[in-house]
């Protein structure tokens, strides 16, 4: 009895010597629908190159969860190995931030059926490619009637479709630039700047890094734009 005692309250010693969430700790937690084994892997890029931060092989049950610190909302990545000899719909990107982080899919929809919860980073990522999604629809449909034989090709056709492709982009880029100026108190804002228009006009994107709250000036994609814009002006 005196030896059971002690065994549990050593136990008791180990589990509270543990690591204790901190404010910076993000909670990646969720259920893999119809999953029964697998891989799967917490992902991130810190510099240039995508490392694993932590793994969990599945076994019968999709129900997963990862803990890692974090400094500053940034893209994170949730890979799934699922051994069926298909590299489509195995990874899910989303903008990772301290707290709680929900997702839930299937196994054979990954990435395109995923539900993300408790990061208001990524709802403004998703409100913005819902948006840039129907330019992006808009220039399939111009290309296909660009290649359709049955589309004149005749140079004032083909030149009235260049004109829709050339004017549907302009579009494009003054909403990812609008959205970011409009959403300056959100780490988003300087993602946008350098990852969808890094090649807009410098006047734009120094306008997007003077209008970020200090907060955000000072998180990962804040730096990496004032470090891309010095780069820019030093050219």
């Amino acid at each position: 009895m005196r030896n059971l005692i002690i065994t549990i309250l050593s136990c008791a010693v180990i589990v509270s010597c543990g690591p204790k969430d901190t404010e910076n700790t993000m909670t990646v937690t969720g259920n893999v629908k119809g999953l029964k084994k697998g891989t799967l892997y917490l992902q991130h890029i810190p510099d240039t190159t995508l490392v694993v931060i932590d793994s969990l092989k599945v076994d019968g049950d999709g129900n997963f969860t990862f803990k890692t610190e974090v400094e500053s909302p940034e893209i994170f990545y949730l890979y799934l190995a699922k051994k069926d000899n298909n590299d489509i719909n195995d990874r899910i990107t989303f903008f990772g931030e301290p707290g709680i982080i929900t997702i839930k899919t299937n196994w054979n929809t990954f990435d395109t059926k995923a539900k993300i919860d408790g990061s208001k980073t990524h709802k403004k990522l998703e409100e913005y490619r819902k948006v840039m999604s129907r330019f992006n629809t808009v220039n399939l449909e111009i290309m296909r009637a660009v290649y359709d034989p049955e589309t004149p090709k005749d140079s004032l056709t083909q030149d009235s479709l260049q004109k829709a492709s050339d004017q549907n982009i302009r579009r494009g880029y003054l909403y990812a630039l609008n959205f970011a100026l409009n959403n300056k108190e959100s780490h988003i804002a300087p993602y946008i700047a350098l990852k969808e228009v890094p090649d807009a006009n410098k006047i734009y994107l120094d306008s997007i890094n003077n209008s970020l709250i200090p907060e955000v000036a000072k998180g990962k994609y804040g730096k990496a734009l004032q470090d891309y814009l010095e780069e820019v002006e030093n050219k």
